[in-house]
């Protein structure tokens, strides 16, 4: 390995491990909180960050490495492995699939809209399989039949309200933050 390519990876992995860190705490100040996990926060919007600047494998590592610490540290809502496995690691992993339009000017957006779509995806099988039992009666005023549709209801509510705050802080930030959106600094 070239001196280059550590200070490279050194800077990777301590960028991420802050990114990873602000995420964490920003999983903590929620907006709202669904009764059974699930909440308004801005935790993935470092990730989605992250990933657009350094891409798909370091951008999916540190969406694990999120999932493992909601679920040690927040108090993770979880039935059991299956839950743990869907609710935590798989679906904050799958936040690092906006990684995939790394180097691109509208990354953050694209990515961000990907990311979200993936996670909303996996809370959506969970919760439709793996929390059918815990469906309510009623849910925002309607009677549920499915799990399908109330999975689609409860996970859709916040999912989709993370992503447009995550959507807006974006855009706000884009002037001073455009280089840095799809990772321009890195290399010079």
């Amino acid at each position: 390995m070239t001196k280059t390519w550590k200070r490279y990876m050194l800077r990777m992995l301590c960028e991420g491990a802050v990114m990873v860190a602000v995420a964490q705490v920003l999983g903590y100040l929620k907006i709202w909180e669904m009764p059974w996990g699930g909440s308004i926060c801005l935790s993935m919007l470092p990730v989605f960050l992250f990933s657009c600047r350094w891409g798909l494998f370091p951008g999916l590592m540190s969406g694990f490495v999120l999932g493992v610490l909601q679920f040690m540290f927040d108090g993770g809502f979880a039935l059991g492995w299956q839950s743990i496995i869907g609710d935590y690691l798989v679906a904050f992993t799958v936040l690092g699939l906006a990684g995939l339009f790394r180097g691109r000017e509208w990354s953050v957006y694209a990515g961000t809209a990907v990311g979200s779509a993936a996670r909303f995806l996996v809370h959506y099988v969970v919760g439709a399989t793996i929390w059918a039992e815990y469906m309510p009666e009623v849910f925002f005023g309607m009677t549920m039949t499915t799990p399908w549709f109330y999975s689609l209801l409860y996970n859709g509510f916040y999912m989709v309200i993370d992503m447009l705050l995550c959507l807006l802080i974006f855009w706000l930030a884009r002037k001073p933050m455009r280089r840095y959106y799809f990772g321009a600094d890195i290399l010079s």
